[in-house]
Formats: structure tokens, C-alpha cells, sequence
């Protein structure tokens, strides 16, 4: 009875989202909610929520204060060099504007941090979206798949969750995998290719000028060189969720923040900028702290120096709440989503109705098994509850039939593109948030093309030998 509300809570969620009917957050509370009263356990939901509460707090928290160090860095200028880069590659070439955000998702994804990734590609890349009437789902999509490829760097914590499931070394699991996932970032690559063509059919080549200036007179960031950047052609429609329903008025406000004049710059400041990120990044990599102490101590730092006076650091705080509040209260309504799915052992009667669900027949190509239960499995469920409760049921049913565990483990991280854009990743919030897309639209847009890069990455490692 648990496996089958448990897989119907889940269902229940994912409908009312992706049809609106209810908000995520909304969702993510009252749906568990009603389900924990359904089977009986209704006077244990506040443990459950607690607890839930408990284990993505340090979340929250990291989320929060990244949120904030990030927003000061860009209202401060660090990141203007990369969205002029990016600007002199794309130029107002639709196709070449969606690569660029796939090559940039996959770059940034270096530092293991989703959250991070999301928050810089998003800032490079959204006034581009929004100036050419681009679909923000697209990017949404790109950066979310391109980041999912990545997150499976040692770092990233699903190989190292792997690998400690299973005791094995880390660099055993990802090493081997390189080619597979080399051929999953072109899967990316060639996915920003063909969502970039259908862009560039709908909106036209158009030149630089042609496409960026606000008010004659008004450069936007980026715009180095002398390029004088003008306004899009109106008319041209919207074509895509995120992107509809925006005055003139609203669209001309988005812009004013990346003006390359705005009083917030601080380039005497730039490299102590750059490198306080830098270090602040390595520390991450390097674990020297725990992630959210990091950010903590970088967004006081970077406040601090960047704005000593109170009043420009309140309204640098200010300017960015919006986002804070949001992610932040999507991460604790998603802790009782987790919490009850959890604690009333839904998540482990699926788990283990799943693996009996396997024929024996089977066995002896467990490790292909595992890379496509990795993709729903991963969706629906936590890293954690994924590589520590499921996995190493897996492992064992496969080394009954001879499939060692490093093949298992390599298989394991196969449905990670996927997993990035699952309701249970924290990170996600931060994207459609920034990006201002609906997740219910994100959802339905992007699993399809997740999906098809997962299985890419997984008929990869068995071309190669690899599981």
C-alpha cells in the first residue's frame, strides 16, 4: 500500500504543477501532507516535517547567503568579462546564444556547485533571452542538462556518493566514465544546436545592432568594442513560457541593473573580487569548511568591502530578497515533501518494489539495469536515498550474477541530467527562479530532452565497456 501512494503522492505532485493548478510550494507542503494523514500517520507529520527541516536546513542556509554573495559580485561588475565574451561569440545570433549558454552552464559546473552554476549563467545570459524575445525555457533546459553532465565530477557529490555506497575509490568510478560523458556534453551541445535553430527560425538572424539597443545612447553590459546596441523588432512574439506577458516598462527595468554605468561598479575592486571568488571556491572544492560557513563568512566579506556604508549594504540586501525568499522557502516547503516521503518509508517500499520488480533473467546485466533505473530513481528521490538506499541493493543483486560494483556505480550517475531538474534538488529553484519561468513549464519542457541526454550518456558507457 506505501509503494503504490507513495508513487501516487509523487504523481499527484508532478500533475498539479505542471498543469498550474497549484504552486510548487503549496504543492510540495499540502500534498505530502494529506498523504501522511491517509496512511495513518498523520499525528507524526510535524517529526517527519522536523526532521525533513533538520536535513535541508545547511541547504537553505547555503542557498541564502549564496544567493546574496553572488547578486553583490555581479551588482559589483565580476562578471561583466563574461557576459562580454559571451556577447562577442553569440552576437544576436539566436542558435549561437543557446550554445553559449550550454558551453557557459558547463564551464561554470566546474566548481561542483549547481546553485553557483545556475546563478552566473542565468546573470550572463538572461538579458540576451529577454532583449531577443528568446523562449527562457530553452535556457532553462540547456543550463539544467548541461549542469547535470557535470555534477558528475568527484566533486559534485553523486560520484562520491557512489563511492561511498559501494567502497570504492572515486577516481575509479568518474576516470573511466570521461568518453561517456564527453558524449553526453555533446549530446548537450548538439540539443543547444537544434533548440537554437528552431529559435533563429522563429526570430530571424539579426545583427547586433539590430537587437540589443534599449534607447538610443544606452549600452548595455557587454556591449565592449563600441557596439551600439539597439532595440529588438516588436512583434516578434514571445515563444516560449517565461517570456510572455512582459511590458515594455517591466522589460526596460530588467536591463537597468546590467547598465555598464550603474553606481554599484567597483572596478578599483575587481580582482579582490575575483579573488575572494576564487578562493572562496576552492575552499568549497578543497572542503576546508562546510559550505554554507563559506558563504556566510564570503557574502559578509564581500558586503563589507564593497559597500562599508550601512545604507548601500541594506539595499544590496534588499535588491536581492526577492530571490533569498523564494529559493529559500521552496527548499523548507520541499523539506516536508522529502520528510514525509521518508518517514513513512514510501521512498523505501518503492525502492524495494522496484528492484523485486526485476526478472532474474536480468541479472547478468544489472549494470545496463541500474543506468535506466538511475534516471526515475534519481528524479524522484534524493541523491542520498538513491546511492544510499537503493545502490547498494543493486550492487549486491548484480554481483550475485558477476557485474562488479565499479560497473554499478559507473551506471548509477548515468540519470544525473535528469536528476538536476527533479522537484527534490534545491538548486533547480534557483535557476527558474532567476530565469523567471514557471517550474511546471520547466518540468514539461526539458525531462523529455534530459531523458534522451541520459540515455545517451548510458548506450556511451556500453559502447565503451564501460558497464
Amino acid at each position: 500500500m506505501l509503494t503504490i501512494l507513495g508513487f501516487v503522492m509523487i504523481a499527484t505532485f508532478l500533475v498539479l504543477i505542471m498543469t498550474k493548478k497549484m504552486s510548487p510550494i503549496a504543492a510540495l507542503v499540502l500534498i505530502p501532507a494529506l498523504f501522511c494523514v491517509a496512511v495513518g500517520q498523520g499525528a507524526k507529520l510535524g517529526d517527519y516535517v522536523i526532521e525533513g527541516v533538520g536535513t535541508l536546513a545547511p541547504t537553505a542556509a547555503m542557498l541564502m547567503f549564496a544567493i546574496v554573495y553572488f547578486g553583490v559580485m555581479i551588482d559589483v561588475g565580476l562578471f561583466d568579462p563574461i557576459v562580454r565574451a559571451i556577447l562577442r561569440f553569440c552576437k544576436a545570433d539566436p542558435m549561437r546564444i543557446v550554445i553559449g549558454t550550454a558551453l557557459l552552464a558547463a564551464i561554470v559546473s566546474l566548481d561542483g556547485d549547481g546553485s553557483t552554476t545556475f546563478m552566473i549563467t542565468v546573470s550572463a545570459m538572461y538579458p540576451l533571452y529577454k532583449r531577443l524575445k528568446m523562449s527562457l525555457v530553452v535556457m532553462t533546459c540547456v543550463a539544467a542538462t548541461a549542469n547535470g553532465v557535470m555534477n558528475t565530477l568527484p566533486w559534485g557529490g553523486p560520484t562520491a556518493r557512489a563511492a561511498t555506497a559501494l567502497k570504492v575509490d572515486a577516481a575509479d568510478i568518474f576516470v573511466p566514465m570521461i568518453p561517456a560523458l564527453a558524449v553526453g556534453l555533446l549530446a548537450v551541445i548538439l540539443l543547444a544546436c537544434v533548440l537554437g535553430r528552431r529559435e533563429r527560425k522563429r526570430l530571424g538572424m539579426l545583427t547586433l545592432d539590430e537587437a540589443l539597443v534599449t534607447e538610443p545612447g544606452t549600452v548595455l553590459v557587454g556591449a565592449g568594442g563600441g557596439d551600439r546596441l539597439t532595440k529588438a523588432p516588436q512583434g516578434t512574439g514571445t515563444g516560449g513560457t517565461g517570456s510572455a506577458d512582459v511590458s515594455e516598462d517591466d522589460d526596460e527595468q530588467e536591463f537597468k541593473g546590467l547598465d555598464p554605468n550603474r553606481s554599484t561598479l567597483r572596478p578599483k575592486l575587481y580582482w579582490f573580487n575575483a579573488g575572494l571568488t576564487v578562493a572562496l571556491l576552492a575552499a568549497m572544492i578543497l572542503e576546508l569548511m562546510p559550505i554554507p560557513v563559506l558563504f556566510l563568512i564570503g557574502a559578509a566579506l564581500a558586503l563589507t568591502v564593497n559597500f562599508p556604508h550601512m545604507p548601500d549594504q541594506r539595499a544590496r540586501i534588499a535588491a536581492h530578497a526577492d530571490n533569498v525568499l523564494n529559493v529559500s522557502g521552496m527548499v523548507f516547503a520541499a523539506a516536508v515533501f522529502t520528510g514525509v516521503l521518508t518517514g513513512t518509508g514510501m521512498v523505501e517500499h518503492m525502492a524495494d518494489w522496484l528492484v523485486g520488480a526485476i526478472p532474474d533473467g536480468m541479472g547478468p546485466h544489472m549494470a545496463v539495469v541500474t543506468g535506466v533505473l538511475s534516471l526515475p530513481l534519481t528524479y524522484f528521490m534524493s541523491n542520498d536515498g538513491f546511492y544510499f538506499g537503493v545502490l547498494p541493493v543493486l550492487a549486491e543483486a548484480g554481483a550475485a550474477h558477476g557485474v562488479s560494483h565499479l560497473e554499478i556505480a559507473r551506471a548509477s550517475i548515468v540519470g544525473q541530467p535528469l536528476h538536476m531538474s527533479s522537484p527534490l534538488v534545491p538548486a533547480v529553484y534557483v535557476l527558474v527562479g532567476m530565469a523567471k519561468v514557471e517550474f511546471g513549464d520547466h518540468t514539461r519542457f526539458t525531462v523529455k530532452w534530459a531523458v534522451l541526454t541520459s540515455l545517451v550518456v548510458l548506450g556511451a558507457a556500453i559502447l565503451f565497456g564501460l558497464v
